[in-house]
């Protein structure tokens, strides 16, 4: 199978905001070799996004940032999101790791002096065209903290330093709720002592 095998028969832009969406009208080829009959779906369009787990492998420490978030609002006691430092591709030909560089500045005042590719990933791509670069980012955790964020941007972002173990800790216990953060943590836990190795 390949995108080939998708017929978008129409595109409906419904709604542009911040982000857009769009009812598809398509078809494709059935694992049978038929073709499906004509579906409508809804596709939430939005740029492609960087996420990066800021870590000192000196200290053994992560970041982590904190700030209110619409999706949780009706359905979290609490809608602030321990998250990791993220942005979205302004530019189509923007580079990713520039991104995750940009946005530890802005939301951490935190430099970034070394890049790990953690994975890359679709995080809905039942009904979102999103795509996410995901990094941990070397540090120094020694001067962070407070709270940072672009007022023009509308944002308020408190930065909070963990030890490894106070980290793991906040996952086990289910303090940490987006997938990005859970995964790039859980790829710390497996490949710390390289990380250690490589970077201290």
């Amino acid at each position: 199978m390949s995108s080939k095998a998708v017929e978008i028969i129409a595109r409906e832009h419904c709604f542009q905001g911040f982000y857009r969406l769009d009812r598809l009208k398509l078809r494709h080829k059935l694992f049978s070799g038929e073709q499906s009959a004509v579906i409508t779906r809804e596709l939430f369009v939005r740029p492609d996004a960087v996420c990066m787990l800021p870590y000192d492998p000196i200290q053994d420490k992560v970041v982590f940032v904190e700030q209110v978030r619409v999706g949780a609002i009706e359905k979290s006691a609490n809608p602030w999101m321990l998250e990791l430092v993220a942005g979205l591709i302004d530019k189509k030909d923007e580079d990713p790791q520039d991104v995750a560089y940009r946005e530890a500045l802005e939301e951490a005042n935190l430099e970034i002096t070394d890049l790990l590719p953690i994975s890359q990933y679709y995080p809905s791509v039942g009904g979102s065209d999103e795509y996410i670069y995901l990094y941990l980012g070397r540090c120094d955790s020694s001067e962070a903290g407070g709270v940072h964020g672009l007022e023009s941007e509308g944002e308020d972002i408190r930065t909070h330093v963990w030890t490894y173990e106070q980290a793991v800790t906040n996952l086990q216990q289910g303090l940490i709720q987006n997938a990005a953060s859970i995964i790039a943590l859980q790829w710390l836990m497996l490949n710390r002592d390289r990380v250690r190795q490589q970077w201290g």
